[in-house]
């Protein structure tokens, strides 16, 4: 039996299986935001989801954020539908927003989990139109809205945003981007003749800069924006990710923006970045021009030791993989690893590299759709689609998306991966907007082993956000930013095939600590501490 299991997994032969869960398992969510006549660009881009353990239970929990009714349609009091569900580990979710006190304000896009007080226990912030939310984690089961007292601002278009440290102190700042100042934009695009309106084109909306917040501890935050050079820089933000590409032991940053030349913000490593999007190759495609950049994840794809950036676009823009050189460059690697024709003819919004048949190589996850629900009646493209899951088979990609998952035809926008049964196999949590949530389980037959790493820093940076984990010669990151406006803040997942043993393993934490492990057996979930010394 191992013999046959071997060579199925060296052959690329085991099939991919998952099936939707959301109804059986208590996870009655729907994103309630959806298209109307008005066209106000907001209504087509929600849908962030945060999957974070909550309560410490060592069992991943999600929160969905939903928008809310748009303003200049709501004579009333607006209605607000953020929603956390709890994992009870039996295969069932229990919705606690209301006990938990984190429904929400506003009108909500991104959500992105991160401890950033170090306090053992997930805090949530939550980005959105012209109202932002930071919940701090009580450790009690409840979290309280300490946005103003924290020194988080509001009064801008937020669509996403990520925790992360960028100057090493072990305290976790806190990115925000956005994408411009008119989310209720009423101009007229489409064909008045025919009554044909549509989403006007990103051209139409002023960029605006990113904010960076430093965290200065005992619960504050400055605006840095301004004195570390981020805010020299404007952008339609739709996704943020970190990385370490130079491996020069501090986080960069990768923007990507709507129509405009992606940000990679360069950690200068004295509390300022240079903007290197077109000097590195991470800016533009091959093709020289701006895409409609969406969701990214930014780490390594091809087993080779170093980061890499891919994100989602519109159908005819493919999804572009770019591969780090090692040089501090990148190169464009969509149509060598076959990414390029497979992705041509969707539209992506939520994405990742995840190793989803624990081979040993990072798979890549899309929620498909496209932005305009009139598409069918402008273009060949349709609106509505099926995500995708293309299998990585040692750095060249195919098309492995299971039955059921072609099945479910929606307007798909955020994604977030988990363990959610500790079974080590990764699923997937997708909203759609206007419909119902669909809560993806690996069953797939025939799998390779597993382990995942569930770090604890120090005192200090207690999620080990930036933390870079080698297993033999498969590299993987602790981060909780990745594909559009949601957040994964979960161990570290390996697949690692037939292999029963594992003797070469290298933590490089944050702080610069290098931590090695022998010995580790496969298949289980590995609480691995930070040295103190």
């Amino acid at each position: 039996m191992q013999v046959k299991h071997a060579l199925a997994l060296l052959a690329g032969l085991a099939a991919l299986n998952f099936s939707d869960v959301a109804d059986s398992s208590g996870v009655s969510f729907t994103l309630e935001n959806s298209p109307t006549p008005n066209k106000f660009l907001i209504e087509t881009m929600p849908g962030g989801i945060a999957v974070f353990d909550y309560n410490g239970d060592g069992r991943p929990d999600i929160y969905f954020t939903n928008g809310a009714e748009v303003p200049s349609l709501n004579k009333s009091s607006p209605k607000y539908w953020n929603r956390l569900f709890r994992n009870e580990g039996n295969g069932r979710f229990t919705d606690v927003t209301e006990q938990a006190g984190v429904s929400g304000a506003g009108y909500s896009m991104g959500a992105a989990a991160g401890d950033y007080d170090n306090d053992g226990h997930a805090d949530l912030f939550v980005a959105g139109v012209n109202r932002n939310l930071l919940y701090h984690n009580r450790g009690d089961g409840t979290f309280e809205d300490v946005t103003e007292k924290a020194g988080i601002k509001s009064g801008q278009w937020a669509v996403a945003a990520g925790w992360f440290d960028y100057d090493n102190d072990g305290k976790l700042d806190l990115l925000v981007v956005h994408y411009s100042d008119a989310p209720l934009q009423d101009r007229f695009c489409g064909n008045r003749d025919k009554g044909l309106r549509v989403y006007c084109n990103p051209k139409y909306y002023e960029p605006l800069a990113a904010t960076l917040y430093h965290n200065r501890g005992n619960g504050l935050f400055e605006d840095v924006s301004m004195k570390s050079g981020i805010a020299k820089f404007k952008g339609r933000g739709m996704s943020v990710a970190f990385a370490d590409y130079d491996g020069d032991g501090f986080q960069d940053i990768f923007v990507t923006n709507d129509n405009m030349p992606n940000f990679l913000f360069h950690n200068l490593r004295n509390g300022t970045f240079e903007e290197v999007g077109l000097l590195s190759g991470a800016a533009l495609t091959d093709r020289g021009k701006p895409i409609s950049s969406m969701g990214t994840d930014f780490r390594d794809a091809d087993n080779d030791g170093r980061p890499d950036i891919i994100f989602t676009a519109l159908a005819g823009e493919t999804f572009p993989l770019l591969r780090g050189v090692g040089d501090g460059s990148f190169s464009d690697n969509t149509y060598a690893s076959r990414i390029g024709p497979l992705s041509i003819n969707h539209s992506g919004w939520g994405i990742g590299l995840v190793d989803l048949n624990n081979d040993g190589w990072k798979d890549i996850f899309t929620a498909n759709s496209n932005v305009n629900d009139r598409a069918e009646e402008t273009e060949s493209h349709p609106y509505k689609e099926a995500s995708s899951i293309f299998v990585n088979q040692n750095g060249k990609f195919i098309d492995a998306t299971p039955a059921a998952m072609k099945a479910e035809v929606k307007a798909h926008r955020g994604a977030a991966f988990a363990d959610f049964d500790g079974d080590g196999r990764i699923g997937i949590v997708v909203s759609s907007l206007g419909e119902k949530a669909e809560l993806w389980k690996n069953t797939s037959p025939v799998l390779g082993n597993w382990v995942e790493f569930r770090l604890e820093g120090t005192r200090s940076n207690r999620d080990a956000i930036g933390a870079v984990i080698r297993v033999d010669k498969r590299w993987n990151q602790m981060t909780s930013a990745v594909s559009y406006a949601s957040s994964s803040l979960c161990p570290v997942h390996f697949g690692v095939g037939p292999a029963s043993e594992l003797n070469d393993i290298e933590i490089l934490w944050p702080s610069g600590h290098k931590q090695h492990l022998s010995k580790v057996p496969v298949n289980q979930l590995v609480d691995v501490k930070e040295p103190e010394n």
